[in-house]
């Protein structure tokens, strides 16, 4: 059977990067290495908690990147002392999406473990907009 993204694609970057994250046990992620500007990004937003930043790999005409500056590996292992974290994610998403002229919409999609194609084991929200988006998503 045949997977949309294939061993090459997304679904095979998120196997991949499962495998290295049970391996790597808390090692930097490339998120943390853009945190620290080790690695550079267009970066659109930044405040204490969180760093909004485009996707390398656009998979709309905007797409934009929102992450914690504390390391979350995986939306499945929030807890309730993330609530507050969560939140704030959430309204810098919608402020950023707003300030990027997605006023007719955009998505928000958090990927979860190898199943839900996660490529970096640290938290992020992907927002794609600019163009109309297809349903069921994947």
């Amino acid at each position: 059977m045949s997977v949309p993204g294939g061993q090459d694609g997304e679904v095979g970057k998120a196997r991949k990067a499962a495998a290295a994250s049970e391996k790597a046990g808390g090692q930097p992620t490339i998120f943390s290495k853009i945190i620290d500007r080790t690695i550079p990004a267009t970066i659109l937003y930044e405040d204490d908690k969180c760093l909004v930043f485009r996707d390398v790999a656009p998979q709309a005409p905007v797409h934009f990147l929102v992450i914690p500056k504390r390391p979350i590996p995986r939306i499945s292992r929030v807890g309730p002392q993330d609530t507050e974290l969560l939140g704030h994610l959430m309204v810098v998403a919608a402020r950023t999406a707003q300030a990027e002229g997605l006023a007719d919409g955009y998505r928000l999609v958090i990927n979860d473990g190898k199943h839900g194609a996660q490529s970096v084991y640290h938290l992020h929200l992907h927002v794609l907009g600019g163009r109309q988006m297809g349903w069921p998503p994947g």
